[in-house]
């Protein structure tokens, strides 16, 4: 589910979801008035023409996909944003979830998240790439600090901003039940990953769980746009 928010009046998320291949997608845009909302789409689109099989990828192939689509994506922004200079600036986060024969690979960049939960416990698969998250690795701040400090949204890495682009690629193994949530920073942001383990623990449906967490993010003020995907491995 992908929520526009309380406060935004335009939604710069994007979400794929395409279990032919196993693939899912959750692209924010940055950048605001400077097409965010493209530069995420554009995210998508490399995802679509690179990773189009209708089988499971093996680890290997899934990494090289991985990389391709970012590169891919990346190359894309910036010509986009060369041809139209009103959009200088564009860019997006992104996570890239493969579930493969072997398990899972995961790309990503920027501060939207990819979480797995197994056995009533909730663990963040990835690390922001943001200036928030850097002060706390190096002890200048608190994760309680860290809810008001003053330069939070600012990101460190993102997709279309460089010529390069450094990919974290999270790879694993994959059990049955587990579940992985992908989500934009408009969820975990206003969101507490105790109540987020909470809502996935509950027995209701994927669908309901999806919806549940979107409503607690706009009942917390709904500040940005708001995109979640649940993906659960079966037998």
């Amino acid at each position: 589910m992908t929520d526009t928010g309380l406060r935004r009046s335009l939604n710069e998320d994007a979400l794929l979801i395409d279990t032919s291949c196993c693939c899912f997608v959750v692209s924010d845009g940055v950048g605001g008035a400077a097409a965010g909302e493209i530069a995420s789409q554009i995210f998508i689109t490399a995802v679509s023409k690179i990773i189009n099989t209708a089988q499971a990828l093996s680890d290997q192939k899934a990494i090289s996909a991985i990389k391709e689509t970012f590169l891919q994506a990346n190359s894309n922004i910036i010509e986009y944003a060369g041809q139209n200079p009103e959009n200088k600036g564009m860019a997006c986060t992104a996570e890239l979830l493969v579930i493969t024969s072997g398990g899972f690979v995961l790309g990503h960049v920027g501060d939207s998240r990819t979480y797995r939960y197994r056995r009533n416990s909730l663990i963040r698969l990835t690390s922001d790439h943001s200036l928030v998250q850097q002060q706390i690795e190096l002890g200048v701040i608190t994760e309680e600090e860290a809810k008001k400090y003053r330069y939070r949204n600012v990101i460190l890495r993102a997709v279309g901003t460089e010529d390069s682009i450094d990919v974290d690629l999270i790879r694993g193994k994959a059990k049955s039940g587990d579940i992985f949530m992908l989500c934009s920073d408009g969820l975990t942001d206003m969101v507490a990953e105790t109540d987020i383990a909470v809502c996935l623990g509950r027995n209701i449906s994927l669908e309901e769980k999806v919806s549940f967490l979107v409503d607690l993010a706009n009942q917390a003020g709904g500040r940005d746009n708001i995109t979640v995907i649940l993906v659960v491995i079966g037998q």
